[in-house]
């Protein structure tokens, strides 16, 4: 396949791109007198396809069956939890792969999912990941981190979960809360990770209360045990909220941790700074421009898929890249940031990055030629690649959902 006359992002000109096989052999300056006979995209962008590093697809696709009453974040916490009654291997599995179909067609090639893994739901939850990873081999290459209370790993039951955590080759997670207890609780929880050879992820300061800070003392923790694994903090929105010298001090810490971050700009900026008949003043978006400076590894996810954590999206990286460079004012000039749902992500999975010569040949072609005219328009008609060829596949309708979901009407 050849495709030329294309437009690549932060790349300057036109470009011819080769593939043999499922692989990319040269990207090139185009010229039509070398590559006129391949297909000509008219200046069309293409983007490396993108990677999802923090998902709940457990939760996903429940809320017409278990709807967020207020859209709080207590809301959400109270409508998940009488919803993990009707929870079955079956029934995660079924919302499990809708899913996966809609990231696939929209581009996506990994993802990273939180799996809730309290008592009996790891029953269910953990073998439904295990035969989705399977069945989609090849086409999504997927992770799991499961999602506990800091406090589980105290009990008997912490050591258990480590353990069967690391048999699915997943990481270690979960959300540790402020507290007297926080620095004996992550001591506990990286010990048990540096003991079973697991890279962490967690959930972190998912709130917009100054006084937590929760990942200023995993970064600590992580310098004082030297934890070597690979660690994640998910969320980090009270470091919005925090005087500039504690917030950055924090961020110093992060850095010389080594320690990753990824924003969640859509669901944040669902859940956080939520009142009824109150206009919202705060964004929820963590300090990911101060991040980036600090040479800290910076991603964004889309978090949860209409569920009572967030009523909407759709595993779609173009929207939540999108998304994000509004949210977060990632423009002017855009420098690199779509790196934060491609490479970073990618790299933070163990994936090699697409569009070199040499590498897979995943990518998506857009209707835009531009930054601007990819963001100004939902990208509909777009043709994702996936190793040296054009998927033909449509999105599934939520109709496969109503026998377990309910009929929205």
């Amino acid at each position: 396949m050849k495709l030329t006359n294309l437009t690549l992002p932060n790349r300057a000109g036109r470009f011819d791109l080769v593939i043999t096989g499922a692989m990319i052999t040269s990207v090139l300056p185009h010229d039509p007198r070398v590559h006129g006979d391949g297909r000509d995209l008219e200046g069309r962008m293409i983007w490396p396809c993108p990677v999802d590093l923090h998902t709940h697809l457990d939760k996903g696709h429940v809320t017409p069956r278990q709807a967020n009453p207020d859209g709080s974040f207590g809301g959400a916490l109270d409508a998940v939890h009488a919803d993990q009654a009707r929870w079955t291997r079956a029934d995660v599995v079924v919302r499990m792969k809708f899913g996966l179909e809609c990231a696939l067609v929209h581009g996506t090639r990994a993802i990273r999912t939180h799996l809730d893994s309290m008592g009996p739901l790891r029953n269910c939850t953990w073998p439904a990941f295990a035969e989705l990873r399977e069945a989609w081999s090849g086409r999504i290459a997927l992770q799991a981190v499961c999602l506990v209370p800091a406090e589980f790993y105290e009990g008997p039951d912490g050591e258990d979960l480590a353990r069967m955590v690391a048999e699915h080759g997943g990481l270690l997670g979960g959300f540790p809360l402020m507290g007297p207890e926080i620095d004996r609780q992550l001591r506990r929880l990286f010990d048990l990770a540096g003991r079973h050879g697991l890279d962490v992820d967690l959930h972190v300061d998912e709130n917009l209360n100054p006084d937590a800070q929760v990942l200023d003392r995993v970064a600590r923790t992580v310098r004082e045990t030297g934890f070597a694994g690979q660690v994640v903090c998910g969320h980090c929105c009270s470091l919005a909220v925090q005087e500039e010298a504690v917030a950055f001090a924090t961020l110093d810490r992060v850095a010389e941790a080594g320690i990753a971050l990824v924003s969640l700009p859509m669901c944040n900026l669902y859940l956080q700074d939520r009142a009824s008949g109150r206009t919202p003043r705060a964004r929820g978006i963590t300090l990911v421009h101060e991040a980036r400076a600090r040479g800290i590894p910076v991603a964004f996810g889309s978090d949860n898929t209409r569920d009572p954590f967030y009523a909407y999206g759709d595993l779609d990286g173009v929207e939540l890249f999108r998304e994000a460079v509004r949210i977060a004012h990632l423009d002017h000039p855009l420098d690199g940031w779509l790196d934060a749902v491609t490479a970073v992500p990618a790299a933070l999975m163990g994936m090699p990055s697409p569009l070199e010569p040499g590498r897979p040949a995943d990518f998506v072609i857009l209707e835009g030629r531009s930054f601007s005219e990819v963001l100004s328009r939902p990208q509909a008609r777009r043709q994702v690649v996936r190793h040296g060829r054009v998927l033909d596949l449509a999105l599934p309708s939520y109709e496969l959902l109503d026998p377990i979901v309910g009929d929205p009407a």
